[in-house]
């Protein structure tokens, strides 16, 4: 299949784009660079381009005959979506309309959506099911539950089959360790905790000792980049005979920040300076994630839930590429 990987040349764009092409498909990369690396993109073709400009996306997809589009090219830092709430609804709402309109003119039917376990908010209990209630409490989740919603009743059209895929935390490094994380800035909790390992940071910070956890730190789900991706693949092969999909898509279990803490230094064989400070507001003790339904229905099941192969494989592309992508 021809697959248009929108933000192909991001972190979880990327590692898509390579098992696309395992896989044997043809992916074409279009991305802006705002974000990602060109050197992430591999041997796929790469367009550069904007999800703004609607001309050059129907003559993209008419020429290049995309039978089907993975959508990564959205903003996901949360605290920066509060600061700049209309970046956030025009790059990650406005942007996406126009790219289900101009689909809809090039007849392109299937959209596999990255959505986020931020549509559900602060859960009133956990794991998270699907069906739970959905409160957003940031614009960035409140946008992309908005995408979620469009692309719902754009379905009920005919003209749309879409899968929507609720991250929890993706992490680690992809294809034999050769993609990894390089956010500018970094946010992500393993790759700080390396990035000090390394001595690039003076230290980790840990928001809050006196959860009720067993060892006083948040417990989130870590799923494996390479899982999440494989999960997309089942997800665009079930999308020819359904309208309709969503799913969580998470280990089920979690780890507290004291575990992925002492997991990194035993996998690096490095110490560190924690300092510990005070709870950040809206911080659950506990997200986790009930994706029972993904593999019933898809019959996927993550490969590499444990914690030690995930933070070995992100380990392994920071100590190979000190400097991320050096672009």
């Amino acid at each position: 299949m021809r697959v248009l990987v929108c933000g192909g040349a991001g972190y979880i764009g990327s590692n898509m784009t390579a098992m696309l092409a395992e896989a044997g498909h043809e992916p074409t990369v279009f991305d802006n660079l705002s974000k990602g690396h060109a050197a992430a993109v591999g041997r796929a073709t790469l367009i550069r381009g904007d999800l703004a400009d609607y001309r050059l996306l129907v003559e993209m997809l008419r020429d290049r005959h995309i039978e089907a589009v993975m959508h990564f090219a959205a903003f996901i830092e949360v605290g920066e979506s509060v600061a700049r709430p209309l970046d956030y609804y025009r790059n990650n709402f406005s942007n996406t309309q126009n790219l289900l309109s101009a689909m809809e003119s090039a007849g392109v039917e299937r959209f596999v959506f990255s959505s986020t376990a931020a549509v559900y908010g602060i859960p009133a209990g956990t794991p998270i099911a699907e069906d739970s209630p959905k409160a957003p409490i940031n614009p960035y989740g409140q946008s992309k539950l908005d995408v979620e919603r469009m692309c719902h009743y754009q379905s009920q059209t005919g003209r749309l089959r879409y899968a929507a895929l609720r991250y929890f935390n993706a992490c680690g490094a992809g294809d034999d360790g050769r993609l990894g994380e390089d956010h500018r800035p970094e946010s992500h909790l393993i790759p700080l905790i390396i990035q000090a390992a390394m001595g690039r940071r003076k230290d980790i910070k840990v928001f809050g000792t006196d959860y009720p956890t067993p060892d006083g730190t948040c417990i989130r789900d870590y799923i494996h980049v390479e899982d999440l991706c494989r999960a997309h693949l089942l997800a665009l092969e079930r999308l020819d005979d359904s309208q309709e999909l969503v799913y969580n898509l998470g280990n089920g279990a979690g780890y507290s920040v004291r575990q992925v803490i002492d997991t990194i230094r035993a996998v690096t064989g490095k110490n560190f300076n924690v300092t510990e400070t005070d709870r950040r507001p809206g911080d659950p003790p506990v997200l986790t994630s009930d994706a029972s339904r993904a593999r019933t229905e898809l019959g996927w099941t993550p490969r590499m839930p444990e914690l030690e192969r995930i933070v070995g494989t992100a380990w392994k592309w920071h100590r190979d590429h000190p400097d991320g992508y050096g672009d």
